[in-house]
């Protein structure tokens, strides 16, 4: 079974894979989806972490007669009123690189003692423009005063996570993929297709729209 991974970050499409690999569905094959640099992306004016990957992936499911994934995920601190949340990719600006973000985030923490977070994954799987499921990881942490470890992606260098006494930056892919958010989402997606993959593999026959 090969599902098309709707991202062009490369952290992202690497934990896909990795999920694809390590999951208990023997042939999944999770992969870039095909000329994805060549597509607009769609509008993200969703409310929700699952209203926006699920308008992800319904638009995407339209390029491919495959099964399509798509994902949207963020950091939530509540002691600032949930923010960065759905906009965390863009929390600095339209075009803010991540480390525009981690400054931003450790100037609105300044001062402030509680450094409680979590990071959120909602994953949605669609085909020919309809959603099939969504679901749903996250992971507690804290985030620190400055940036440490060189791995991951986004605000892993900032999140740590009590349980191994490191951050997300400081960890390997695979290491990370057990205890993260996406890595959860994607558990609990492997679970539903478990139990739905061979009735996909026969209703999934219709030419592309």
């Amino acid at each position: 079974m090969t599902i098309y991974a709707c991202s062009s970050n490369p952290g992202k499409l690497r934990e896909f894979s990795l999920a694809g690999r390590e999951s208990s569905i023997s042939d999944l094959d999770i992969r870039p989806l095909p000329g994805l640099a060549h597509i607009s992306p769609p509008d993200e004016n969703g409310s929700t972490f699952e209203q926006n990957a699920a308008a992800k992936a319904v638009y995407y499911s339209r390029y491919s007669d495959e099964l399509v994934l798509a994902d949207d995920s963020g950091l939530v601190v509540p002691a600032l009123g949930d923010a960065p949340g759905i906009y965390s990719s863009r929390y600095a600006g339209p075009d803010a690189t991540s480390a525009d973000n981690n400054a931003l985030l450790l100037r609105n923490l300044s001062g402030i003692e509680n450094r409680s977070a979590y990071f959120v994954c909602v994953v949605a799987l669609a085909s020919f423009g309809q959603v099939l499921t969504t679901c749903r990881g996250t992971v507690e942490g804290q985030i620190l005063h400055e940036a440490a470890g060189t791995h991951g992606f986004g605000y892993d260098p900032l999140f740590f996570y009590p349980p191994l006494n490191v951050t997300f930056a400081a960890l390997e892919d695979r290491q990370k993929f057990a205890v993260s958010h996406r890595g959860a989402a994607l558990r609990n997606l492997f679970l539903w297709l478990g139990r739905s993959h061979q009735r996909l593999r026969r209703n999934h026959q219709s030419p592309v729209h």
